[in-house]
Order: C-alpha cells, then structure tokens, then sequence
C-alpha cells in the first residue's frame, strides 16, 4: 500500500511552487509588460506544446545542447496555461490592455480555482499522483495539449468532453505536480 502521509503537505508543497512561478511571472511582467495579451489561443497552446515537448526530449535524450532543465520548461507550461485562462475569460487584446497589477490579481484568481480543482480532485483520487512518475505527468500534458488543440480546431464546441478551460487547469496541476517530485 502506498504511503500517502504526504496529504497534508500537498497544499504547502503546491503553494511553494506557485510562489516560484508567479515570482517569475511578475518580474517578467515588469520587464515586458503584458504583451502577451495580443496571443491567441492557439498561439499560447503552441507555446506550451514547445515547453512539454522539450520536457519529453529532456527525458529521453542523455545529450543536451542547453543547459536548462525540465523545472524551467514546467514553469513556463505553469505560466502560460495561467495567461491562456485569463485569454479564455477576458478574450484576445488588440494591444496589451492590463496594468501589472491587474494581471498579478488574475493570475492569483485562476491559481486559486485551478487549486481548488487540484483539492477536489486529490481528495477524490487519493493523491495517486505521488506514485506517478515525471515522465507520466510529461506524456498527460501532451495528451491535453493534443486535446485543446482538437476543441480549438473544432472552433472551442465539444460534445461530451471537459472544455479548454479545464484542459488548462489540469495541464496546471501536472506540471506543479512534476515540480513536487523534482524538488523532493
């Protein structure tokens, strides 16, 4: 039977992870703005296909060409699914309409409902994902980037299936998870 002593940190080791990104996010948003406000769906789920994809390379390959390892690219995937939530609710800017403090308090809202579905869902699943290893939590967020693509290509209608919205919170939670295990 698998030790799931952990459950009680999951909540801090998650906001541990959060803290780092959304650092990131905020120095990158005083450096470049919110530029990324004019990204289309598509455009930002092609980014994070780039960071996942380069993950799965990671993985697999003994060579590596640039010195940055799967944390950084799981940061980003964190990142963008984050920006592309906030795209779903507030739609695509001809110009990069928010101010920095506008975007920091999104970002915190969309982190916070993605970890509530993380609470939810753990609780349901009984923290399976500690037994799961890295490599697996890669393949899922290809797997859901596969799936976006195909509802963005179906102009965003599904028939039975979650929305994007969900898609992006738990590509989300796998990367934080991803990091969980990486850090221990």
């Amino acid at each position: 039977m698998p030790n799931y002593n952990f459950m009680s940190n999951t909540s801090e080791q998650y906001d541990a992870v959060v803290n780092i990104c959304r650092d990131l996010f905020q120095k990158k948003t005083k450096d470049y703005g919110t530029a990324w406000r004019i990204l289309r769906l598509p455009s930002l789920t092609d980014q994070i296909f780039i960071k996942a994809q380069r993950i799965r390379g990671l993985q697999e390959n003994e060579e590596h060409k640039i010195d940055e390892g799967q944390e950084s690219e799981f940061i980003g995937i964190i990142n963008y699914c984050i920006m592309a939530l906030i795209q779903v609710d507030k739609g695509v800017a001809s110009q990069p309409d928010l101010e920095a403090e506008e975007a920091f308090e999104l970002y915190d809202t969309y982190l916070a409902k993605t970890k509530a579905l993380m609470e939810a869902k753990n609780h349901d699943y009984g923290e399976a994902w500690r037994d799961m290893r890295v490599s697996s939590l890669t393949d899922l967020i290809l797997q859901k980037l596969l799936r976006v693509k195909q509802i963005e290509d179906n102009k965003g209608k599904t028939i039975v299936s979650e929305g994007i919205d969900a898609n992006y919170q738990d590509m989300i939670n796998y990367a934080i998870f991803a990091m969980i295990h990486l850090t221990q």
